[in-house]
């Protein structure tokens, strides 16, 4: 099984593992250290002319502070999103984790299908024992079927 090369793939003893991830240019915690960061100088220059008497800049300064919140806690809860995949002991397991939910399907080897959703460059339709997960969504679209044939490679060669 480790004479294969794989692109995507990590091979570890007995098994081997794909871990897909959306790419994110910025961490939960830098996000945080730059909304803090935002709110500082928003609400500072708001109080300023707060002070001179421009009493409605305070209120909308808030307003901006609340909405890009809002903004930051969306996509921080999305960041950590990603797929993994392992074929170990027979088994194919599928983890998907989505704004912090994670849905998992557990195939076994012999029995799973990887095919592509309805066209070449669409999402990877893993199946098998009467259920069915989708996977791919944090590749290229020009190389998900490079991924299923990976996976289908070392199906055959466990």
């Amino acid at each position: 099984m480790s004479k294969l090369v794989y692109r995507f793939a990590t091979v570890s003893g007995q098994g081997i593992h794909w871990l897909l991830k959306r790419n994110c240019s910025i961490t939960p915690a830098q996000l945080g250290g730059l909304y803090a960061s935002i709110c500082v100088v928003s609400l500072g220059i708001g109080t300023f002319f707060w002070l001179q008497g421009a009493k409605l800049v305070l209120p909308f300064a808030w307003l901006e502070v609340v909405l890009v919140g809002v903004a930051f806690l969306a996509y921080s809860r999305h960041a950590t999103d990603g797929e993994r995949i392992s074929l170990q002991d027979g088994r194919l397991v599928v983890e998907l984790e989505n704004a912090g939910r994670l849905e998992r399907a557990e195939f076994r080897r012999e029995w799973v299908r990887v095919e592509p959703k309805t066209s070449d460059h669409s999402l990877i339709e893993v199946s098998g024992q009467g259920r069915c997960v989708e996977v791919g969504r944090y590749v290229r679209p020009d190389l998900r079927p490079v991924l299923a044939r990976e996976i289908r490679m070392a199906l055959r060669g466990a």
